[in-house]
């Protein structure tokens, strides 16, 4: 038997063991660190051992070897009415880890830039197609449903791409979409010698809508005071707060209102942008290259739009329009988040032009927005902790897009 037959029979076990109502999540996360031995992924984060070449450890994942390839998950389909959220305990992990990495030049972290996109206009308010009768008391989208959703991918410690704990992650986040009756695809790929995974689930039938979170995190703390910076950062608003919206849009969506097939696409490797000469969004950029070049039998349809959630959890929440994004498309869903009552933190204004996980959809012409508050002052610290999160922030944003999407998401391109 392979060591990769070995790895599906495993997941299938540690998902069957989810779906026991009555099992405790203790159990789960525990079941999880045993499997490490087998899988090559575990809760038990590595201590990166520092080296000349600064690559991220990799020899103890066992990931696919094809590159770029999909597979579908051979996880047994549980019922589509499944409610059942199963999660791994919350536990201690280390608040400080030493990065293998070289040090990036004091310049080299991405702030803002000039778009070539038209920007949109900050009083635009003038819509082609009515917004949908929206109503708060219609929408199941929970905050602290959410917020939990985060604290249950800091319980894996700091998850940067290539390490066991961000492996582990991909293995949580393929069982839970399965246990909430999604169809998983994995879409594997290598980057510079290290192991990365998109994981993407599917439900529905009709236009594809794609949202779209990524759940690695830097394993350089860029804005750590002088002498603090070759840490692993924990992401609880840079990749958890994105990952736990989508996560929550999961148990909650009724995919047959939207009348479209929704893809929810969990990226890699976003975070490790100018360390070791990598670029931002590699997981976002090999899934808009392979789906441009129909290179992926189980995702032969590019979607309609994108929609990227990213660093949406502050509690001083302020998601301005970010310049890049598609004007039109932003503008709906702002509007949208106004006719909810969230204007305060919705504000239609141009601040930032962002390298994010939108661009490479951009690039080959899929409307794309970004929804990302990027003023948070722990971005790319080790201060980025569950405790800077909040669920009434994560409520807004998954409300909207919650909305959004059931009123048929519509808009004009």
């Amino acid at each position: 038997m392979t060591q990769d037959s070995l790895h599906l029979m495993f997941i299938r076990w540690k998902t069957s063991l989810w779906k026991l109502k009555s099992f405790s999540r203790t159990a789960v996360l525990a079941v999880l660190a045993l499997g490490s031995g087998l899988s090559g992924t575990g809760c038990v984060q590595l201590s990166p051992t520092p080296t000349a070449t600064a690559a991220l450890p990799t020899a103890t994942l066992s990931p696919p070897t094809a590159t770029p390839t999909t597979q579908t998950s051979p996880l047994a389909t549980p019922s589509p009415t499944a409610t059942m959220t199963p999660r791994p305990t919350p536990m201690a992990t280390p608040t400080t880890q030493t990065s293998p990495l070289a040090t990036p030049s004091p310049t080299a972290t991405p702030t803002t830039q000039t778009s070539p996109l038209a920007n949109p206009s900050p009083t635009a308010t003038t819509e082609t197609s009515p917004l949908p009768d929206a109503s708060l008391g219609d929408l199941a989208f929970d905050g602290d449903s959410a917020h939990n959703y985060v604290l249950d991918q800091c319980a894996f410690g700091p998850r940067p791409t290539g390490s066991e704990a961000g492996w582990a992650t991909g293995d949580y986040l393929a069982a839970q979409l399965e246990a909430l009756g999604w169809q998983v695809v994995v879409h594997a790929f290598t980057y510079g010698g290290v192991k990365g995974r998109n994981i993407i689930g599917q439900q529905g039938t009709g236009a594809v809508a794609m949202l779209g979170a990524h759940y690695d995190t830097r394993p350089y703390a860029d804005h750590n005071p002088e002498g603090e910076r070759d840490r692993w950062i924990m992401g609880a608003n840079d990749g958890a707060s994105g990952v736990a919206v989508l996560l929550e849009l999961a148990r909650v969506l009724e995919v047959e209102k939207t009348g479209r097939e929704i893809w929810l696409a969990f990226f890699d490797a976003e975070d490790r942008g100018r360390l070791d000469g990598w670029p931002f969004a590699v997981g976002a950029r090999m899934l808009a290259r392979d789906l441009a070049q129909s290179a992926l039998p189980e995702l032969t349809r590019r979607p309609e739009f994108v929609i990227v959630v990213d660093m949406v959890g502050d509690a001083d929440q302020q998601l301005y329009y970010e310049g890049y994004s598609h004007p039109k498309l932003s503008e709906r869903l702002w509007a949208l988040a106004h006719s909810l009552g969230y204007g305060s933190a919705f504000v239609p204004a141009v601040k930032h032009y962002l390298i994010d996980d939108h661009r490479p959809f951009l690039e080959i012409g899929i409307p794309a927005v970004d929804i990302i508050d990027f003023d948070y002052p722990y971005w790319h610290t080790t201060e980025d902790t569950a405790d800077k999160v909040s669920p009434a922030s994560l409520e807004r944003v998954g409300r909207v897009l919650e909305q959004f999407l059931e009123s048929g998401g519509t808009w004009q391109p």
